[in-house]
């Protein structure tokens, strides 16, 4: 059986104050939610404090970015993936669609920081998912196989044993339109077909394929009803810890 997760990004919101307040208000919500894990993604500059904060916690904390290199550097503005795991993180998201359109990322990049986060002992929630104009042009599924080619490409099983693929239909991203249960669950069963053409059957079944894109309390339980659907990768609703507590405990 895959146990689901369900993970906040919170993006580019909440000062520190306001990250650290959030955190402890989720806390207690979701103490008893053993079903699924629980992650959130504040900003960098949350990092540190709110780990500290949850330690002892169900809840694991994930930054929602890294560089490519582990390596100390003249790499001003980034961090490597080695200092994410050192501020008390567990997890990062990498190659997030904003990241991929307005940010420059690439497969290739999603493929480098995807093997330094490992290195540095980091679960990686890889995102992947077709624009609009790529689903209504019948290129949905050859985009998503051509992202998680580039994306794990080199990675062997074991190395897939601490990822996480998080299906993100870039038209449902902060719009209010949210794949269907089905539209999720075609997707979501493509990719695990894709995993086993590249990485086998038994690394296939036991991946965990989340679905993001205008996840609310209210269409959750529908999505992960899916047999293919193994949690959420949650934006606007993680923000507020009763709604996002809600998604949590969807059962």
């Amino acid at each position: 059986m895959r146990k689901p997760v369900i993970a906040g990004n919170w993006k580019m919101y909440k000062l520190l104050g306001e990250a650290v307040e959030t955190a402890l208000a989720l806390k207690p919500l979701v103490a008893n939610s053993t079903h699924c894990d629980v992650v959130i993604a504040p900003v960098f500059t949350a990092l540190k404090t709110v780990a500290d904060r949850l330690e002892g916690s169900n809840i694991k904390v994930a930054a929602q970015d890294c560089a490519v290199q582990n390596e100390f550097g003249a790499q001003t503005g980034e961090v490597a993936p080695v200092m994410i795991r050192d501020a008390g993180c567990s997890h990062v998201i990498i190659g997030h669609s904003e990241r991929r359109q307005f940010f420059g990322e690439t497969n290739e990049s999603v493929n480098k920081k995807t093997k330094a986060a490992l290195s540095a002992g980091l679960a990686v929630i890889v995102c992947v998912g077709e624009s609009l104009s790529e689903r209504e042009s019948g290129n949905a599924e050859s985009v998503v196989k051509s992202q998680l080619f580039g994306g794990l490409a080199g990675l062997t099983v074991s190395d897939l044993e601490r990822i996480i693929i998080a299906y993100e239909p870039v038209w449902a991203i902060g719009t209010g339109k949210t794949a269907t249960p089905e539209q999720a669950q075609e997707m979501h069963g493509f990719i695990r077909r894709v995993l086993a053409e590249t990485h086998g059957a038994e690394a296939a079944d036991s991946m965990r394929i989340l679905y993001g894109g205008s996840v609310k309390p209210d269409n959750i339980a529908s999505l992960m009803n899916n047999e293919d659907v193994d949690g959420a990768l949650v934006g606007g609703a993680s923000l507020e810890a009763g709604s996002f507590s809600r998604i949590v405990n969807y059962k």
